[in-house]
């Protein structure tokens, strides 16, 4: 009998050490979640040299990368190849100050996470992270396809149909053409035409009175100055001849 309950002894000693050393025994670390860094995938791209420029100087490339390990909602990034920025009009992004540069990269991102499913049922306008004097700056997208849409600025409008990356939460899309916001490159303000000039004032005609209001004889011309002594000669010759006429009838 004792013999024969051995060997249940045995197993059950080697089960429990079992047990205690698994206990001990550390476990394995979770893989680390990926980092995404928006300025990898647009290098990877290779086409977009200008963008990346810009995302460093005005140091939003950071800003994002930091805030999408921390985002609930997600971003959305619209990517123009550097033919895009070739496209624009020579020294527009020199014109633009500092702060007007900020506005237009941040225009190119908006506050959550589109797949082209998600544009089909989005709500126009679609808030973007510019801001400026009007507020948010907005743009709308429009689906045309199972994997297309049309981004419209009121300046312009471009199709969106390559991804760059799209796995949550972060989402590219690579433009052809600079999305160009309204507030930026629109009409900013309504121009008033200029007021006519003031009416030139007409060249008065001479006054026949005086300061005084006395009236003032007209001013002689020449010509009848010279008339006057001789109509006053000829009538003292028709006088004389008259009197010269009747003497010699008398």
């Amino acid at each position: 009998m004792a013999s024969s309950l051995l060997p249940v002894l045995i197993c059950m000693v080697a089960l429990v050490a079992g047990a205690a050393r698994g206990a001990t025994d550390p476990v394995a670390p979770a893989p680390a979640p990926e980092v995404v860094s928006l300025t990898g995938i647009l290098e990877k791209g290779s086409q977009y040299t200008t963008l990346l420029r810009l995302l460093k100087e005005t140091q939003i490339g950071k800003q994002l990368e930091s805030q999408l390990n921390n985002s609930y909602d997600g971003f959305t990034v619209f990517a123009p190849t550097d033919n895009a920025f070739n496209g624009l009009k020579a020294g527009t992004l020199n014109k633009l100050t500092e702060q007007e540069q900020v506005a237009l990269v941040l225009y190119h991102v908006l506050p959550r996470y589109y797949t082209f499913d998600i544009f089909q049922t989005a709500s126009n306008p679609i808030s973007t992270q510019a801001t400026g004097n009007n507020g948010v700056f907005t743009l709308n997208i429009t689906s045309t396809g199972p994997q297309q849409a049309n981004i419209s600025t009121g300046v312009n409008t471009t199709p969106i149909n390559n991804a760059l990356y799209k796995i949550f939460p972060l989402a590219v899309y690579s433009i052809e053409s600079v999305l160009l916001p309204s507030d930026l490159f629109g009409v900013r303000r309504t121009m008033h035409p200029s007021p006519p000039p003031p009416p030139t004032k007409a060249a008065s005609a001479p006054s026949n009175s005086s300061a005084d209001g006395a009236e003032v004889a007209p001013e002689k011309s020449p010509a009848a100055a010279l008339r006057a002594p001789t109509t006053a000669l000829g009538g003292i010759i028709m006088a004389a001849a008259l009197l010269f006429t009747t003497g010699f009838l008398l």
